[in-house]
Parts: structure tokens; C-alpha cells; sequence
């Protein structure tokens, strides 16, 4: 079993950055492809973007290209999103889930919100 923890959503104007963070327990990451979704109320949950084991794939959602940033760290077992010029339809609960590389994902967060006002 994974325990995902996601952290660092916040409060944030329109144009600033957050970094959110993802660690894991009870299993190394290191086997894993990661990835990070949201879900804005009254929507469906959206795939934002995506990295293989190693760090040498990454995948955007046109929304989020170009602006955000994944990034892992399998020594400390945590992966990180980096959100820069932040937008208010990026209000959401961000989550992180971990999947063994067939595309379905397995462990779950339980998510961070993150709100940007205008």
C-alpha cells in the first residue's frame, strides 16, 4: 500500500506561485509514475500533468503548459508541482496519485486546495 500526503495549496492572487508537494509512505515512489489532477466544485476531476519513473517523461494539459512544473524527488519519496502565474480557473483541490506505469492509477491523496482570487 502508498500513502500519498499532498501539501503547500493556499490562497494566492491571480499571477502568483505555489509549490505543492506529494510524499509518500509505505512504499518507495521510485516504481512508480506520478501524477497530479484536479477538481473544482460542481466538475469533473481534470489530469494536469504526469511524470514516468525515472523523470525523463513528463505530460501538460494544454491548460497547464507552460506554467506548471512537476518534478520528483525519489530519494526523499516526494513529488512536487510547481504552479507559476496562477489564474483563478486554477481554483481547485489538487491531488497526486501514483500509478505502476499501465496508465491506471492506483493510490490517491486526499488532496490540497489551492484558490486564486482575481
Amino acid at each position: 500500500q502508498v500513502q500519498l500526503v499532498e501539501s503547500g495549496g493556499g490562497l494566492v492572487q491571480a499571477g502568483g506561485s505555489l509549490r505543492l508537494s506529494c510524499t509518500a509512505s509505505g512504499r518507495t515512489l521510485s516504481s512508480y509514475a506520478m501524477g497530479w489532477f484536479r477538481q473544482a466544485p460542481g466538475r469533473e476531476r481534470e489530469f494536469v500533468t504526469a511524470m514516468n519513473w525515472s523523470g525523463s517523461n513528463t505530460f501538460y494539459s494544454d491548460s497547464v503548459k507552460g506554467r506548471f512544473t512537476i518534478s520528483r524527488d525519489n530519494a526523499k519519496n516526494t513529488v512536487y508541482l510547481q504552479l507559476n502565474n496562477l489564474k483563478p480557473e486554477d481554483t481547485a483541490v489538487y491531488l497526486c496519485a501514483a500509478s505502476p506505469g499501465n496508465g491506471i492509477y492506483d493510490y490517491w491523496g486526499q488532496g490540497t486546495q489551492v484558490t486564486v482570487t482575481s
